[in-house]
């Protein structure tokens, strides 16, 4: 079976760590999770996280998430989140994850805590520590590290989990046992499906995990099809329209024409809105308001200078300075 490489800047897994952040961290990171007063907000950081890597050269991201949270003693902290998922060691891995730390207490002087999640497929790869030592002075980094092989051995029981990042490792996993069996792939790739179903979850959770576990789990266009009529079966037996909607069967037809240049532009256009209600909500936390006049900026903007503008928040010191594109700190 032929696969084609997942995109590893936007997948489904940041939509994941986003919406079931709390899930994620009590799956794999449990020590560090009970630390955490959950019923207090968390906070997702990315302009921040952005200034901190736009300048990296240190090699592909999959997932990065820097989130601040409140711990049960009341003390604000940061977690600096990074998923790897690849099929090959990367040497400078543990590197990576000393400099983002260092590079976000430098730049805020705030402590981070640095977890990561490594998805690959070499058992005996689990960096979990970075330093040197020179004439006597010694710096160090060691970071808590979860890794999908320890999974294996584990996969029944993954199956009746009721958190969703159970299903998530699982699908990593048979993704990896199935590969070059296109049958075997579709016949795990629609019991983790029926699964979502029995869970009895609500109608969005179900979609967020259908599309981790579709991104992952690719199959050729015959039986694509054919998973597609089962989800359809299942759905009308149990009188529910959750993922074989009207606009799902719209988007396949679409792409069989030769559609995919709409497509993009439609994902284009909903990275663009998200920017700039990200924007927004900075401009009103940080300066307790949003003129007309910058609302308007906003809206007329290009993606190029939502991103210039989303760095330049950090440092400007008023709503104005946001908009000066020579206002970034180097």
């Amino acid at each position: 079976m032929t696969e084609s490489a997942p995109d590893e800047y936007d997948s489904p897994w940041k939509e994941a760590v986003e919406r079931y952040f709390p899930e994620f961290m009590a799956f794999y990171f449990a020590d560090a999770a009970n630390l955490i007063d959950w019923n207090q907000a968390y906070t997702f950081l990315d302009q921040e996280l952005r200034a901190v890597v736009r300048d990296a050269t240190l090699g592909k991201r999959f997932v990065d998430k820097l989130v601040q949270v409140t711990l049960l003693d009341g003390d604000e902290q940061w977690v600096y989140i990074h998923v790897e998922v690849q099929g090959t060691k990367q040497m400078q891995f543990a590197k990576r994850m000393f400099t983002y730390n260092y590079r976000i207490f430098d730049r805020y002087d705030r402590p981070v805590a640095s977890l990561a999640v490594l998805a690959d497929e070499n058992p005996g790869w689990k960096p979990d520590r970075f330093g040197y030592s020179v004439l006597g002075s010694e710096t160090t980094i060691r970071f808590p590290v979860a890794k999908i092989t320890d999974y294996h051995d584990r996969l029944e029981a993954l199956l009746t989990d009721h958190n969703p990042f159970a299903i998530v490792t699982a699908a990593q996993i048979l993704t990896q046992q199935t590969r070059g069996d296109d049958s075997f792939r579709f016949q795990a790739k629609w019991r983790l499906i029926r699964l979502l179903y029995e869970r009895g979850w609500d109608k969005q959770r179900v979609i967020d995990l259908f599309q981790v576990i579709d991104w992952m789990m690719r199959l050729s266009k015959e039986l694509e099809r054919q998973l597609w009529q089962n989800i359809h079966e299942l759905e009308e037996h149990g009188k529910m329209q959750y993922i074989s909607s009207v606009e799902r069967i719209g988007l396949e037809k679409g792409l069989e024409k030769g559609l995919e240049k709409g497509l993009e532009k439609g994902i284009e256009k909903g990275k663009l809105e998200a920017e700039q209600n990200t924007l927004r909500r900075q401009i009103s936390r940080r300066f307790k308001t949003l003129p007309a006049w910058a609302d308007d900026r906003i809206a007329q903007a290009s993606r190029s200078e939502l991103e210039q503008w989303l760095d330049n928040i950090i440092d400007a010191p008023t709503i104005e300075a946001v908009f000066e594109p020579d206002n970034l700190t180097h």
